[in-house]
């Protein structure tokens, strides 16, 4: 039996639905987060077991990723002997100081150096070994210094206490030119800031720090400004060629000027002279805007495109699609920022492998305790998709009929003959039969004409061939397939078929249209020697000579 609901209900039930919903899915977190706490307990507790049988590097040179990032905040530091840690000490043993090599790699990495991104490093005591180099070698980036391009790379070594560290390999060390001077002029000084002489703010100078800033204003600026009149022109021509309005919106201009200057401002800054230590600081800020930008972009980019597929299904009188367009866009957006959030923690160096795993435990609870409105969402996904219906059809499913006033994520509602809503989980409605009214292209008129016996065959026959042209003449009947035949011998009637198709926009037009026709027909049957076949009684008397008996 189906069941009957005013939609005022509707509310109160989906209410219902997420909270119990939300309940499970706390009490399945408060479960499994404490076992995955102990499992965490239990393995920081067994790596520590194993990291007390290797012991760590005091200079924090254990992984290609520390070596560069420690080596270079003491270059920021200005500490030569701590940077001179860094360097391949078999190398220095035949050098007389440090200084001057120190002195020389940085001028080259300020000029023409370009270090990976952080997380492009391997952050592992072995190293990248799928970089086809030797299995003691890592490369971290490149040196370009007028002509030539020396690789940055990197050597492990063991030492007498079975400590593993990486440092600057001697040949990146050797090809460096020698005596190089900085003789750099920075934005700042060109702009007018030259009386900040050598002072520094946060380890580096603020000369270098304005530059950037200068660097990037200018950059956002001409890159914002070129894509502005970019679009303008799109936006002007357009609509004179393809005759419809331009389809990118203005608003996205920015957030594209964004990722645009966070992939050229690496190489902005080496091409400025900024100083390796400033660009290494910023470096990780500056990929962490770029994703920022870029899941602004996207979300840009899905208001666009979903806001012109659910115009078009207005357009098309499709309202049953605005409602899952919107779904859809609402998921594609929730994706896209918690994607651009675990790319972004990531860069920023948070383990996220915790975090990841409650949302895993999370979903998969989640999963199970929302089974009956995901199946009713994918059923709403295959009404739309299959579109058996439409808002506004008339249509058979189950035992019931009535017009679809609604289809929504969760359910469609039906108004029945009798003006009453029922209210279809979709999971079971995209199962059921479904018989649409309205996607009739034409009409089935189908009736019978009953006459007496008493008729002359002949005439019969008359009548039907003569109500076959007729019909096929009339004004109401297409070409689709007329008939008009001798059915059934009754004892008490000929039975008439008629058969043929009728255009009609709706089924009102259509009862209308089979009301004329039919008495179109009668007043044809009118013109003939014949009598329509009523049912009736017969009485019968038999004349006795000692009684009348009635016999019915």
């Amino acid at each position: 039996m189906s069941t009957v609901s005013k939609s005022s209900s509707y509310p109160s039930v989906v209410m219902l639905s997420i909270k119990s919903y939300l309940v499970m899915t706390l009490t399945v977190l408060s479960l499994a987060l404490p076992v995955a706490g102990f499992a965490n307990v239990v393995l920081a507790d067994n790596i520590s077991k194993g990291e007390a049988f290797a012991p760590q590097d005091s200079f924090g040179r254990d992984t290609p990723r520390s070596t560069i990032q420690n080596f270079v905040k003491a270059l920021s530091d200005k500490d030569v002997d701590l940077s001179a840690k860094y360097l391949d000490s078999d190398f220095l043993k035949k050098q007389k100081t440090s200084d001057a090599i120190i002195h020389d790699l940085k001028i080259a990495l300020d000029k023409g150096g370009r270090l990976h991104p952080d997380l492009a490093i391997s952050d592992k005591s072995e190293g990248d070994l799928a970089d086809r180099l030797p299995s003691n070698l890592e490369k971290v980036g490149t040196i370009h210094v007028g002509d030539d391009k020396i690789d940055l790379l990197l050597i492990r070594k063991t030492d007498k206490d079975n400590v593993v560290y990486w440092q600057i390999y001697k040949d990146t060390l050797t090809k460096l030119p020698k005596n190089l001077t900085e003789n750099r002029t920075t934005l700042a000084d060109a702009f007018g800031f030259d009386f900040v002489g050598d002072r520094q703010l946060l380890g580096h100078k603020i000369s270098d720090i304005v530059s950037f800033i200068i660097l990037t204003v200018i950059g956002l600026s001409l890159l914002w400004g070129g894509l502005w009149m970019v679009w303008g022109v799109f936006a002007f021509l357009y609509p004179k060629v393809r005759g419809k309005p331009f389809g990118i919106p203005s608003k996205a201009l920015l957030p594209l000027a964004v990722v645009i200057l966070a992939s050229m401002l690496p190489e902005m800054m080496v091409q400025m002279a900024v100083p390796v230590t400033l660009r290494s600081a910023v470096t990780r800020g500056i990929e962490v805007v770029a994703w920022l930008a870029t899941a602004w972009l996207v979300l840009r980019v899905i208001d666009v495109v979903f806001m012109r597929a659910e115009n078009n299904s207005r357009k098309h009188r499709r309202l049953e699609q605005v409602s899952i367009l919107n779904l859809f866009r609402k998921v594609a957006k929730a994706f896209m920022l918690i994607l651009a959030g675990i790319i972004i923690f990531g860069n920023l160096g948070f383990d996220l492998t915790t975090g990841i795993a409650a949302l895993g435990v999370g979903g998969l609870a989640l999963a199970f305790g929302a089974q009956k409105t995901i199946e009713n969402l994918i059923g709403s996904v295959m009404v739309v998709a299959d579109r058996p219906i439409r808002i506004g059809d008339y249509c058979r499913f189950g035992n019931m009929e009535g017009t679809v006033v609604d289809i929504g994520i969760r359910s469609s509602r039906i108004r029945t003959l009798s003006r009453t809503i029922v209210t279809v989980p979709n999971g079971e409605f995209s199962a059921m039969q479904i018989e649409n009214y309205d996607a009739r292209d034409m009409f089935y008129f189908y009736h019978f004409l009953y006459l007496k016996r008493t008729a002359n065959p002949d005439e019969i026959g008359r009548l039907i061939k003569d109500l076959q042209l007729f019909l096929e003449n009339h004004v109401y009947v297409n070409d689709e397939w007329t008939l008009v035949r001798l059915s059934e011998l009754r004892q008490d009637a000929f039975v008439i078929e008629m058969r043929c198709y009728l255009n009609a926009s709706d089924v009102t037009v259509f009862w209308k249209k089979q009301s004329e026709l039919l008495i179109d027909v009668l007043n044809e049957v009118a013109k003939y020697d014949v009598e329509h076949a009523l049912p009736s009684q017969e009485i019968k008397i038999k004349k006795d000579d000692e009684f009348d008996e009635l016999v019915t």
